[in-house]
């Protein structure tokens, strides 16, 4: 009887050599900016409480309302794994006083992330990236900054073909006067039950449907930007000033929600023109409510997920890496036995020298 072999969970990417040394080329060109800016290593578990991520990343997003992994463990817990990084960061930020110290608190981390996607390219159910988060700082500056790390990472990979695009989503008092002409024209829309709970919850959800009916329909809805504060607004100008001083190339698109609810102010995405319908390979923004909505004090952050894999596809879509360009050294050849121990202290002597 021949046994079935055993095969990986679809949807999941697994990186092996030669093609694993490009992956770990640019997870690490995209941590080496957040590192020279002084943001240190935060390591954070692969799942959470179920209620973290409700509370966190807001029950009208598709990310929760379809596309965790939840269980209940043997102590009848619901328990999900982490389907992104800033609302696990946040937690551990409250749990542990982090933000009781000197401000703003920057970390970094990187990791594995898991959500119920129908897979394809570019898409997977398991995915990789590289997170930052400025904690305890409201100030433009430091939008700017966060930003231009996340550049200078893809900078690093080599990609060309990508664009940054930004928008402003207000403070509370900027979203609170757009949701009533917002839901006002929803209003006027004929919508399925499931879509008009969903804009009853947050009605800015429907600017990210993916149906083309719905992407339609909100062409003509009223957007967030014409209801900014003169707070919001002066804030927004002062972060593109600064990117326009650091020769940060931006294009304002009013439309942008991102898939999370807990974005105020500041929000970007950066898209590559070569990956198709995954275009995505990065975004952030600001959350100045959320640590008060999981429970700590009053602090505003801002922060961002840059998708590994996808970087990686980007740069071999451009042709800017290969596994070709990797390549050892030194190559050492024994000739015979004797040879061989001489060999294996200098190859050592060698790699402690730094050659490979």
């Amino acid at each position: 009887m021949v046994r079935q072999k055993v095969q990986a969970p679809k949807g999941v990417s697994e990186y092996f050599p030669p093609r694993s040394k490009l992956f770990e080329f640019v997870r690490e060109s995209l941590i080496a900016p957040a590192r020279s800016a002084g943001y240190q290593l935060m390591e954070l578990p692969v799942f959470e409480d179920t209620e973290l991520f409700t509370r966190g990343v807001g029950e009208s997003t598709d990310v929760v309302s379809k596309e965790m992994y939840t269980f209940t463990d043997r102590g009848d817990r619901s328990i999900t794994l982490r389907p992104e990084g800033t609302a696990g960061a946040m937690r551990a930020v409250i749990e542990h006083s982090l933000d009781r110290g000197a401000l703003p608190v920057k970390i970094w981390y990187s990791g594995a992330y898991f959500r119920a996607e129908r897979p394809q390219a570019g898409r997977y159910r398991q995915f990789y990236q590289v997170g930052i988060e400025a904690i305890g700082l409201d100030d433009p500056a430091i939008d700017a900054e966060v930003i231009a790390i996340a550049d200078a990472g893809f900078k690093a990979i080599g990609l060309k073909k990508y664009r940054l695009e930004i928008t402003s989503l207000g403070d509370a008092q900027s979203r609170a006067a757009h949701r009533i002409d917002l839901m006002k024209f929803i209003a006027t829309l004929e919508l399925d039950e499931a879509t008009a709970a969903r804009a009853a919850l947050n009605p800015l959800r429907l600017f990210d449907d993916k149906r083309e009916e719905i992407r339609a329909a909100m062409l003509k809805a009223p957007l967030l930007m014409e209801y900014l504060s003169d707070a919001s607004r002066a804030h927004f100008e002062s972060v593109k000033g600064y990117l326009d001083a650091l020769g940060i190339l931006y294009v304002l698109n009013p439309r942008m929600v991102r898939g999370l609810d807990y974005y105020t102010g500041t929000t970007f995405e950066f898209v590559h023109e070569l990956l198709g319908a995954q275009s995505g390979i990065g975004g952030g923004g600001r959350y100045d409510g959320l640590m008060h909505e999981l429970g700590g004090q009053e602090l505003s952050g801002i922060g961002f997920g840059l998708g590994v894999d996808r970087a990686l596809l980007a740069a071999e879509a451009e042709g800017v890496i290969s596994v070709d360009g990797f390549v050892s050294d030194l190559f050492i050849i024994p000739l015979g036995d004797s040879a061989m121990v001489k060999a294996l202290g200098l190859a050592m002597q060698l790699r402690n020298a730094g050659k490979v």
